[in-house]
């Protein structure tokens, strides 16, 4: 059986602060690495059902993705800190899995 592969791009921030902060991929609920700030890493998997959360320091994460990948396959998702100024930062406060956006991505297809 081959492997899989899960590609997670994420965007350069618009502030200097949100950009120092490394989001930790969490597969499964196993750490595996970590993608910085303009930054696209691939990590492979075994095929099948999948899921994928980003952690960034404290509360702050990203909403749990379900995901499934065949073998051979790539499957892209693109992720974001906060764009959308004092609301989204205030919202993120009080459901913590709004600070980071995370979801499919068509890049890279």
């Amino acid at each position: 059986m081959g492997d899989a592969t899960i590609r997670l791009s994420r965007a350069n921030s618009y502030s200097p602060l949100l950009a120092m902060e490394d989001y930790k991929i969490s597969i499964d609920g196993t750490v595996v690495g970590v993608v910085k700030a303009g930054e696209t890493v691939e990590v492979s998997v075994s095929p099948g059902r999948h899921s994928l959360r980003l952690l960034g320091k404290g509360r702050s994460r990203s909403p749990l993705r379900a995901l499934e990948v065949g073998e051979g396959e790539v499957v892209n998702y693109r992720c974001h800190g906060p764009r959308y100024g004092l609301p989204h930062v205030i919202a993120a406060l009080i459901k913590p899995d709004l600070w980071i956006s995370l979801g499919p991505s068509t890049e890279g297809t």
